[in-house]
């Protein structure tokens, strides 16, 4: 594909991406009623590997995008809290909080960094005890539950006259509620196939393509599985984030109208297809893992095939071997995940100008968006395809446009207000199911009826 189609393609997609997001953002008067978001789009167009920025690489103080700071003003802290940027990209983040401090000499901005699988209950309790950090990262499964609960700050006042043209309009749409931006839109990515390429070789088994199924894949992870004790075929986790996709894939979605429908037959045989890589060997069990990541067994050359995001580029560059990438398979039709991620400020912060601007710059200057590209933290939700020409020059992988090809068929994640409990609920059952306490279809009836009594 030539790069100027390429990039056009990207543009398309995306476009037609944020939109979906946008109409699942809206939230019923009641407040109880399920967004029903993991539609397939079927768009004919388009969440971590260049070296990270050195401490000499001090960004641009030129943007057109920044304001400057208030005459006279008086110096204030801001602390700010990100999941993504630990800990691949911390020196990417103090290179664009080194450009915004330049440009705003009046506003110093203190990193926090918490793992997201404890970011946003930490983030809860911050909140609920008055001791919320004055601008947060939030990604679109929860944004709406914490602009529901009113916690945070309409953006839109708080930069009146910012030029909110540089954005996607859409995906700048997606992080408001009910005609208010709380939030302003920061970075997308998506999920995608990682394979190592000599396993595939040791197995003498042909590499993955783009139009592969689930019964490639499965028989590819059981093969390269069979090489020896200390290698396995495949892992992609087994919880709510990967389930939702997976389900889709199949036809399945957890919502149907009004009705719960996260245990039909279809939602079965997905959670069944994922439970069976760790009953048939293909998938290390969390006792084989020994607490090495995922990610680390991939990198030690001990998984042939991992469920990835295309954030872990940067980490996987290091490999000492060849690998590559390839869009997910799917059953009776493609799905891929569609992540974004935006950043609000605190409605009880009492800088919240200051924060304003800062978010403002790292969401749409030109400075923060080259060192995100240029690293391959994720992509920005920002309208300037040369980006997108720097993005996708990068190797590895060398199949870098599978990125794009998997933004076409995107499931959205199923949201509603009391979204992080729906997703402890899931999981608390597919926990019993990995134990082997429930089968598929017990652990979807039990999720059923958790999800109907959040509903109410």
């Amino acid at each position: 594909m030539k790069p100027k189609q390429t990039v056009s393609r990207l543009i398309a997609l995306l476009l037609s991406l944020t939109l979906m997001a946008a109409a699942c953002g809206s939230d019923d008067e009641s407040g109880s009623a399920a967004t029903t978001s993991e539609t397939t789009s079927e768009s004919s167009s388009s969440d971590e590997t260049t070296p990270a920025a050195d401490d000499e690489a001090t960004p641009a103080a030129d943007d057109e995008a920044d304001e400057s700071e208030p005459a006279d003003a008086e110096p204030v802290s801001i602390r700010y809290l990100t999941f993504s940027a630990a800990p691949d990209y911390l020196d990417e983040l103090d290179a664009m909080i080194a450009g915004f401090e330049a440009d705003n000499p009046d506003v110093t901005v203190e990193v926090e960094t918490l793992p997201f699988d404890d970011y946003f209950s930490v983030l809860r309790t911050q909140i609920a005890g008055d001791d919320a950090p004055d601008a947060f990262e939030l990604n679109y499964e929860n944004f709406v539950s914490f602009a529901a609960a009113g916690t945070l700050a309409d953006v839109g006042a708080l930069s009146d006259g910012a030029d909110d043209s540089v954005y996607y309009q859409d995906a700048f749409d997606a992080f408001a509620l009910d005609g208010t931006q709380f939030a302003l839109p920061a970075s997308y990515s998506t999920v995608v196939l990682f394979y190592n390429k000599e396993l595939f070789a040791a197995a003498g088994i042909d590499e993955p393509t783009d139009d592969w199924t689930w019964a490639d894949e499965s028989q590819a992870a059981a093969d390269i599985a069979a090489l020896d004790d200390d290698t396995f075929g495949f892992f992609a986790g087994i919880h709510f984030w990967e389930f939702y996709k997976t389900a889709a894939q199949n036809g399945c979605n957890f919502f149907e109208g009004d009705a719960v429908t996260i245990d039909a037959p279809e939602c079965v045989e997905a959670l069944q297809y994922m439970l069976d890589f760790v009953n048939d060997g293909s998938q290390p069990t969390e006792a084989e893992m020994s607490g090495v990541s995922d990610g680390d067994m991939f990198l030690k050359g001990e998984l042939g095939l991992l469920t990835s995001g295309i954030w872990m580029f940067d980490a996987f560059a290091e490999a000492d071997f060849d690998w590559d990438i390839v869009v997910e398979p799917g059953n009776t039709s493609g799905g891929s995940h569609f992540f974004a991620n935006g950043v609000a400020v605190s409605s009880a912060s009492d800088k919240q100008e200051a924060a304003a601007r800062w978010i403002r710059y790292f969401t749409s200057s030109d400075s923060a968006a080259q060192i995100r590209v240029e690293a391959a933290w994720e992509l920005p939700t920002l309208t300037d395809a040369a980006l997108y020409d720097v993005y996708l020059s990068q190797e590895p992988p060398a199949n870098r446009e599978a990125v794009l090809a998997s933004l076409e068929d995107v499931v959205n994640p199923p949201v509603i207000e009391r979204q992080g409990e729906m997703q402890d609920a899931v999981n608390a059952a597919f926990a019993l199911a990995v134990a082997g306490n429930l089968t598929a279809e017990e652990a979807l009836a039990q999720a059923k009826s958790e999800i109907e009594g959040l509903l109410g």
